[in-house]
């Protein structure tokens, strides 16, 4: 399953994948999403990919804590990295030193605001599961970044959003399923094409499925504490026929 995630449900979309020998079908998918739907929608699903940042960066997280505390000590001679350093989490350097992509700053872009959502969302799934949520993707929830699993699969991943850039929508389906020939759209396709949320909830689904497969980047021993507390972007690390 595969949720990219806005503020807001009405810009938030959910898909599901069925996985059988040699192939895929999209089952549903769901525009405007709302809080009930994705929780049952995460329980429901073997492995959910959310587009969307799981944590906030532990250095901004001490920051602000210090700022509240009126015990904020600022590194001299330090200037604009000393900003980055808060606006940015292990796994955003990771993916951009991977993919070239630079992620949107959970600490300092407006993504801020779906994340706090995600937040509430993760601590109700805890609640109603019993088990906190992993925020490394080791458990049933895994941080997706459709744009880099889209460029690491070989299609095309900038261009797309919005409804005036429905031609390029348009390509970018065309080439994913040629790319994919397994996968069936089936009578969600249109809804892919008319909505980029829409069709990005069916990626967040697909580099689920990889995760799901072990064929995504994991954080090193030296990355696991920042990974379980900051969230973990997984990057497609093989083919996109692969997840056959």
């Amino acid at each position: 399953m595969g949720v990219d995630l806005a503020a807001e449900a009405v810009r938030t979309a959910v898909a599901w994948v069925e996985w059988s020998a040699g192939g895929a079908r999209v089952r549903d998918v769901a525009v405007g999403a709302d809080d009930d739907l994705i929780v049952e929608a995460v329980k429901g699903a073997a492995k959910s990919g959310i587009d969307c940042p799981l944590g906030w960066p532990d250095l901004f997280v001490s920051f602000v804590s210090a700022h509240r505390a009126g015990d904020v000590v600022v590194p001299t001679g330090l200037g604009r990295d000393w900003r980055r350093d808060l606006a940015l989490r292990l796994t955003d350097r990771a993916v951009h030193e991977r993919t070239g992509l630079r992620p949107l700053s959970v600490s300092a872009d407006r993504i801020a605001h779906p994340a706090m959502r995600c937040a509430a969302l993760l601590a109700r799934l805890g609640a109603e599961t019993g088990a906190a949520v992993a925020r490394d993707g080791g458990g049933p929830v895994v941080e997706v970044y459709p744009a880099a699993s889209l460029k690491m699969w070989g299609l095309p991943y900038r261009g797309y959003k919005r409804t005036e850039n429905a031609e390029a929508r348009d390509r970018m389906i065309d080439v994913l399923l040629a790319a994919a020939p397994w996968l069936s759209l089936g009578d969600h396709e249109a809804a892919c094409r008319r909505s980029d949320d829409a069709a990005d909830a069916v990626v967040a689904a697909l580099t689920a499925r990889a995760a799901a497969c072990g064929l995504v980047t994991a954080p090193g021993p030296e990355q696991a504490a920042g990974a379980a507390t900051e969230g973990w972007i997984a990057v497609p690390t093989s083919s996109l026929d692969s997840l056959r």
